[in-house]
């Protein structure tokens, strides 16, 4: 039975309303090393990543702690913004995050079935550094729980999955703490 740590990539550089693609703040490297002094005793295991630069910056010291290269996997990357205006995808962003899945879109809807999904198909153990609306699919598929957002996992926390029998199972949610958007 494989067992998912799900991390939250630490503090970005700049928010959802100033840049598509950041890379980690000074104190999201501070994150990113305490992150993987815990969980070095753990591996070597696979890292999986999303394409942006904050969960590749977030993983690179557990890639040198544990002498590993992190697979980039589109499947566990950040929610589609339909909105390309970086101030009204923010506005778009915090009316998703109030809504549930029910409600969401037919792309938002296959979005978060390909999170879950790529979390399901991992055959081992791994650590997946990801995004706070794709930890919280993950959870919300795990615990049955509709709601977009369930629960507000903090920069660099970690939250564990087992994948059996195709489904995925809460063991523990990750440090929580207020997501800022737009700030």
């Amino acid at each position: 039975m494989p067992r998912l740590i799900l991390v939250r990539h630490g503090e970005a550089a700049a928010g959802w309303n100033q840049d598509r693609d950041p890379g980690l703040s000074e104190e999201g490297h501070r994150q990113a090393a305490e992150m993987a002094a815990g969980l070095k005793p753990l591996g070597p295991l696979a890292i999986v990543v999303s394409p942006l630069r904050r969960t590749r910056e977030t993983a690179a010291p557990l890639e040198a702690a544990w002498g590993v290269t992190a697979t980039v996997d589109a499947g566990v990357g950040e929610i589609v913004s339909p909105i390309e205006d970086l101030e009204e995808r923010t506005v778009w962003l915090r009316g998703f995050m109030a809504g549930a899945w029910g409600a969401a879109t037919p792309e938002h809807a296959t979005w978060r079935r390909t999170v879950v999904d790529t979390l399901r198909a991992i055959p081992h153990d791994a650590v997946v550094v990801t995004h706070f609306i794709a930890i919280n699919a993950a959870v919300g598929a795990a615990t049955g729980d509709d709601r977009v957002v369930s629960f507000m996992p903090g920069n660099c926390s970690r939250t564990t999955l087992d994948v059996a029998d195709g489904r995925l199972s809460l063991v523990e949610l990750g440090g929580e703490a207020i997501s800022v958007v737009n700030t």
